[in-house]
């Protein structure tokens, strides 16, 4: 007999695309997934299964909502996070028959209305969810003060299929690590990417004029961008035209104020790139360890953000394969494979 997946999810990404897709592939299961509209500022296009249902989420109200759901006949729910009261309302009716789970990203930070979310959980969130579903340790933590007693690590994984051939290729003995640093993300404050521009271009003047910079996002600070030779801005790139900007690179930069996981380091993990990572990356925790695959520096530093590229710079060849290496083996480490697998342990 065949058992009902249902996802209650915000907005659609490609690794979780993947995720579900690799799902779809099991045997006896039926994968439903209510979706929020694409976001404009990174309008990606999905490859999703077939024989994946898709509902959108802005052709319901909460009534017909519940009556989808209904049809559905769930064996589990997995929700995203609290945000959506239709969402929330629908757990609280299942609430009890099948596993209700709550995913979030969250990272605990101690603050008021984190403090008052661990009062308010007993009424609002355990009366919905039966269990919690996060990416990793830092998201734990906070479950766990929610009240949470089953919570699962794990609920991001990149696209290994996918990344796991330019790992390859990359750590190849003999391969040279191209001197280029690599950006992916938004164009945005929070991900620090001033402060990224601004160590890169000081480096330069100080010397390290044989390396260069690759941006691949846009945003509200696009327009600001600074115009330099050794600055690429490439815009906006669909996943499928990615590969060709990762093959060329060498080295992943994630400058972020504010990241509660970034699964773009599991992707770059995976792709065999040394990393300079922002503490505040909540990834950072499962694929980068300091010194080992990379260098971790403290959030919202420029200074410490220019000695930790500095670093990366004034590494070997070997230095920087070795680098890649243990990259790739901690990006495998985690897998769609083992993202179903937890959901069937659900189940």
């Amino acid at each position: 007999m065949k058992k009902n997946i249902l996802f209650l999810y915000t907005e659609l990404a490609g690794y979780f695309v993947a995720c579900i897709n690799e799902l779809a592939t099991q045997k006896n299961i039926s994968v439903h997934v209510v979706r929020w509209p694409v976001n404009k500022e990174a309008p990606f296009q999905f490859d999703i299964d077939e024989r994946i249902s898709i509902y959108e989420r802005d052709a319901y109200n909460d009534i017909s909502l519940m009556e989808l759901v209904d049809v559905v006949e769930p064996d589990i729910i997995i929700c995203s996070g609290w945000v959506d009261k239709g969402y929330v309302n629908v757990c609280k009716r299942y609430r009890g028959k099948i596993p209700t789970v709550m995913s979030m990203d969250n990272q605990w930070h101690g603050s008021l209305k984190q403090r008052l979310a661990c009062l308010a959980a007993p009424f609002k969130l355990h009366s919905a969810f039966s269990q919690a579903w996060v990416p990793g340790e830092p998201q734990k933590a906070y479950a766990q003060r929610l009240g949470f007693k089953k919570v699962e690590t794990g609920f991001y994984s990149a696209d290994t299929k996918v990344f796991e051939p330019l790992g390859l290729e990359k750590i190849k003995v003999g391969h040279a690590i191209p001197k280029r640093l690599l950006y992916v993300g938004r164009y945005i404050p929070q991900k620090g990417i001033d402060k990224l521009f601004e160590s890169f271009l000081e480096l330069i003047e100080e010397g390290f004029t044989g390396w260069e910079l690759h941006c691949l996002g846009t945003g509200e600070l696009f327009d600001q961008r600074p115009i330099h030779d050794n600055i690429h801005h490439h815009g906006f790139v669909q996943p499928t035209d990615m590969h060709r900007y990762l093959k060329s690179t060498g080295v992943f930069v994630l400058p972020s104020d504010f990241e509660p996981w970034g699964v773009v380091t599991h992707e770059m993990a995976v792709a065999g790139f040394p990393m300079v990572i922002s503490s505040a990356v909540g990834s950072v925790t499962m694929f980068l360890n300091d010194g080992e695959n990379g260098y971790i520096f403290k959030q919202g530093s420029k200074e410490a953000l220019k000695k930790a590229l500095k670093k990366m710079m004034q590494a070997k060849d070997s230095e920087l394969r070795d680098m890649a290496t243990a990259s790739f083996e901690k990006g495998m480490s985690w897998t769609p494979e083992r993202w179903v697998e937890t959901i069937i342990r659900m189940i």
